[in-house]
């Protein structure tokens, strides 16, 4: 059994640790030495200190500006903006003289097909750099299945007269051992062998389209309706292609539109004589019954309706080049 706790005594006690306590808060506090406090964790002998001072003499110095000096720099500055300001002023209005300068003077040369001959000569040069880098092994990709199909109309010049499917031929000239043109049906064509293809159509405008064409690959049908060869002999195009006419020229029913392409071009083995797209025959705005496909070029020459195939040594007519633009048009 626990002794029983004497009330007095625990009060005494109390009484003592507080009387203690107040004595302890009574004591006048001690001041902080003012030297370094020695020691292992001291500021002064431990790495601390050396960081903290390193620091200090690191830390950037401010020093106040001379009013005098701010104000001469200031002018200084001044002074070479108003320089800069001049000099671009007088730049600028030299260059834009130039160009006023040069404008006029093309205004005033010769016309060459339409354009200017300086800018002529530049698209000669164009196509000089297109022909060499052209080469018939180098196909348009094929986006069948890959891609999804658009129907989208360009150009409608040369198609102001619905088309008579029935009574349309194709009237072909330049042809060998043969004085007068032929004229064929679509029927005619649709004989010869079938070819598909699934390309990207682009417009000289900026737009292009994915379109799936069908019809027949123009040298086939060069094959079995050959032009007059250079030499006078048959034709033979895989030993004497330069024996070919340089040219093909194509045109709609009454030559409303017409265009001209070099035969390099047409016997690339995407150049079709198409007569579908998307899978069903042509319409009046695609140019039925029958339409020039090649990826090869822009859509400026990817003639509608055609009337007219001339085989041709000369270098064809071509509508858009007569107005200004280039005649080689190739991509």
């Amino acid at each position: 059994m626990s002794e029983p706790t004497d009330p007095k005594k625990d009060i005494s006690v109390g009484g003592n640790s507080a009387k203690e306590a107040a004595a302890e808060q009574a004591k006048p506090s001690q001041p902080l030495p003012s030297g370094p406090i020695a020691g292992a964790g001291s500021v002064t002998g431990g790495p601390a200190a050396a960081e903290i001072s390193a620091a200090r003499d690191l830390a950037p110095k401010v020093t106040a500006l001379d009013p005098g000096e701010l104000a001469r720099w200031n002018e200084q500055v001044k002074r070479r903006m108003r320089r800069q300001t001049r000099r671009s002023f007088v730049v600028g209005g030299a260059a834009a003289l130039a160009g006023w300068a040069g404008w006029r003077w093309l205004q005033s040369r010769r016309e060459d097909g339409g354009l200017a001959w300086p800018l002529r000569r530049a698209l000669d040069t164009n196509e000089e750099l297109a022909r060499d880098y052209f080469s018939s092994k180098r196909l348009a990709p094929d986006f069948r299945h890959r891609a999804p199909l658009e129907d989208r109309v360009n150009g409608d010049l040369g198609l102001e007269m619905p088309v008579d499917i029935a009574a349309w031929r194709l009237k072909v000239e330049g042809l060998a051992n043969r004085d007068a043109p032929a004229e064929l049906t679509l029927d005619a064509l649709r004989k010869l062998p079938r070819v598909e293809m699934t390309t990207e159509f682009k417009c000289i405008e900026g737009w292009s389209a994915i379109i799936e064409w069908a019809g027949v690959r123009f040298s086939d049908f060069l094959k079995v309706y050959p032009p007059a060869t250079q030499s006078g002999d048959p034709l033979d195009i895989e030993a004497s292609p330069e024996d070919l006419p340089d040219y093909v020229g194509m045109a709609t029913p009454g030559e409303g539109y017409y265009v001209g392409l070099d035969m390099e071009s047409m016997l690339h083995p995407q150049t079709l004589l198409a007569y579908e797209i998307n899978g069903e025959p042509l319409s009046d705005d695609h140019g039925a019954p029958l339409r020039l496909v090649t990826p090869v070029k822009y859509g400026v020459k990817n003639i509608k309706r055609i009337g007219l195939i001339r085989y041709s040594r000369n270098r064809p007519a071509d509508y858009w080049a007569e107005q200004g633009y280039d005649w080689y048009a190739g991509l």
